[in-house]
């Protein structure tokens, strides 16, 4: 039996958020971390974790909310080509992971920060590659504009938010990496390919928002 369908708003959205409190950006134990080893049982994080931290963007329009990414330029160091959040390490003028997110929101697509009203965070996310990934969430009011840095970004798009939520484009899918067996989200959207850390927040952020 499940409820009838829900107005996904800034009031439903607020109150979830309001429910799910992660922790602080330090001092958590590897138990408490969302990550790449979600679905990879027995894998451990490195032993140093690089902070950072990324904008999960629900953008407002008519039509109910979209989530706003971006494709990654491909000479990029870490993460080049992929499909990612507004987001990177926290510098040592970022007092908190919502300043670190903001300002790289900014730099890479030049998202005002008078246009973000932020709700809170997902859970932590640890990557394979190192990174300890905070996850922000605010809400993009209209109208705003947006100035991608080419350096970084070679695509921004949005994708409906009913998309992200409907468990069936949640998609597990698997690779050998060193004869080992690796298993990852894939939310394919289109002609993109949403993988790995991108594609982990994104099932979060469904669990937080589908969960009474």
């Amino acid at each position: 039996m499940t409820d009838g369908p829900r107005i996904i708003d800034r009031t439903f959205v607020s109150g979830r958020f309001a429910v799910h409190r992660p922790e602080g950006l330090r001092g958590w134990a590897f138990a408490g971390r969302r990550g790449d080893h979600d679905l990879n049982p027995g894998t451990v994080p490195r032993d140093r974790l690089t902070p950072a931290a990324v904008l999960v963007p629900l953008v407002e329009r008519a039509s109910g909310f979209t989530i706003l990414l971006t494709q990654r330029t491909a000479h990029l160091h870490d993460h080049a080509g992929q499909i990612s959040f507004p987001g990177g390490r926290v510098e040592p003028c970022d007092e908190r992971p919502e300043d670190c997110a903001l300002r790289e929101a900014r730099e890479e697509v030049g998202l005002a920060h008078d246009r973000v009203d932020l709700v809170g965070r997902l859970d932590h996310y640890v990557t394979g590659t190192g990174f300890e990934v905070v996850p922000v969430v605010g809400f993009v009011r209209q109208p705003f504009e947006l100035t991608p840095d080419p350096f970084e970004v070679a695509d921004v798009f949005e994708v409906p938010l009913s998309f992200i939520l409907d468990p069936v484009n949640h998609r597990r899918e698997k690779y050998l990496r060193d004869g080992v067996e690796r298993h990852f989200y894939v939310l394919p959207f289109e002609d993109r390919y949403i993988w790995g850390a991108t594609a982990g927040m994104l099932v979060n952020l469904s669990e937080v928002l589908r969960t009474l």
